[in-house]
């Protein structure tokens, strides 16, 4: 393969503004909004066009419900400490601290303002 395995990741949500706020503020970032059809909302994460890794979006659909899902996203950090202990102030939950993951660098687990789990991940 010549590409990287993911290309496009997309986090449901409940409440947009509310799951907007929480991403902006701890990841330090802005979403853009995405113009797309009829009963989706979709706000974006920044692209490195020609870099590594991939983006993604927040969606909030119809129908479509946020939390207890079995998809696990990944941000990438400098320091994933720096993101977790934003999370709580910004209305998410922490729930595993930064960890080893051996020769592979550290990761910190947290749960985002709708109830749908992620990871960062940081070489030191």
């Amino acid at each position: 393969m010549s590409w990287n395995p993911v290309r496009w990741f997309e986090i449901y949500v409940q409440d947009m503004a509310r799951a907007r706020v929480f991403y902006e503020t701890v990841l330090g970032v802005k979403l853009q909004k995405l113009e797309v059809g009829d009963g989706l909302e979709m706000w974006s994460f920044p692209e490195a066009t020609g870099q590594t890794g991939s983006s993604g979006a927040l969606v909030k659909a119809d129908g479509v419900p946020s939390g207890g899902n079995s998809t696990l996203v990944y941000f990438g950090s400098d320091d994933c400490s720096v993101e977790a202990a934003r999370v709580a102030a910004a209305g998410g939950r922490v729930e595993r601290e930064k960890f080893s993951i051996g020769p592979y660098g550290f990761v910190a687990l947290a749960y985002d303002s709708e109830g749908n789990m992620f990871g960062v991940h940081s070489l030191t």
